[in-house]
């Protein structure tokens, strides 16, 4: 780790206060860290990424509303290599909120999740996107020799 130094103006000095507050958290330099992942991984977005990424995309749909509970459902079937897990919760009588669990390649990731929060229907929809270290390992841990992998954040 390294310690930077930095000058800041009043006013952004306290706009990380009021941040730090609002967020919980128990210092300026975890604040600031948090940040700086987050402005670094926004930049990456509208260059082209060769790296991987984990991803949580979440959006809130009319599940009565032209089979595009159906859809969704296919496209993540249909990129079955990019999606880990959904999560779906009914929030009344017509509207649902999912949450998917995507991993791949940066590119990939990032078109799923634009497509799906493209479909007519879908309302609300983010993307967190975590970029992975490539060169990750695959092992084993158990006595069977199951092999899995990890995915390092790479900030």
């Amino acid at each position: 780790m390294q310690r930077l130094t930095i000058s800041l103006d009043d006013n952004i000095a306290a706009a990380i206060d009021d941040f730090m507050e609002r967020q919980g958290y128990s210092n300026r330099s975890e604040a600031v860290r948090d940040l700086v992942r987050d402005a670094l991984v926004r930049s990456q977005e509208a260059g082209p990424s060769t790296h991987r990424c984990v991803a949580a995309v979440s959006y809130v749909y009319d599940y009565n509303g032209r089979d595009l509970a159906m859809r969704l459902d296919r496209a993540q079937h249909e990129h079955h290599d990019l999606t880990i897990s959904t999560m779906r919760t009914r929030l009344d009588h017509h509207h649902c909120m999912e949450v998917t669990l995507l991993r791949g390649h940066t590119d990939a990731v990032r078109k799923l999740a634009a497509q799906t929060m493209a479909e007519r229907g879908v309302h609300f929809g983010q993307v967190n996107l975590v970029p992975i270290q490539d060169g990750g390992h695959s092992h084993a841990h158990d006595e069977d020799g199951h092999q899995h992998d990890h995915s390092t954040p790479a900030l």
